[in-house]
């Protein structure tokens, strides 16, 4: 077992995203710690593999972004589940921290 301290991970670079790997060494999933400073976007991507992601919000609001300028409002508890293939992306409207789990790692 091994515990991770997210409050650790509670920095932000001024008008930029900064990213902690929390887990980076699992065959089976990996998860990621982005802080998303106010305005900052993480672009919409997508990743040619099979698998799914979910990310969740930790902190902050902003929007879930998809393909076709999608938006989809994100607050704090709320978790998105897609297809890695699908594209994805984060923007925040304020501080904003996100928890990205991916599997198969990629």
């Amino acid at each position: 077992m091994k515990v991770i301290h997210l409050r650790d991970t509670d920095e932000f670079t001024p008008e930029a995203m900064k990213r902690f790997f929390l887990v980076e060494d699992s065959p089976y999933f990996k998860i990621i710690n982005f802080n998303l400073d106010a305005g900052v976007t993480f672009p919409v991507h997508s990743h040619d593999l099979d698998g799914e992601l979910s990310i969740q919000v930790l902190e902050g609001s902003g929007f879930f972004l998809g393909e076709n300028d999608t938006e989809l409002p994100a607050h704090k508890g709320d978790i998105l589940l897609s297809k890695i293939r699908e594209p994805h992306g984060v923007r925040a409207a304020e501080r904003m921290r996100i928890l990205v789990t991916i599997a198969p790692p990629i």
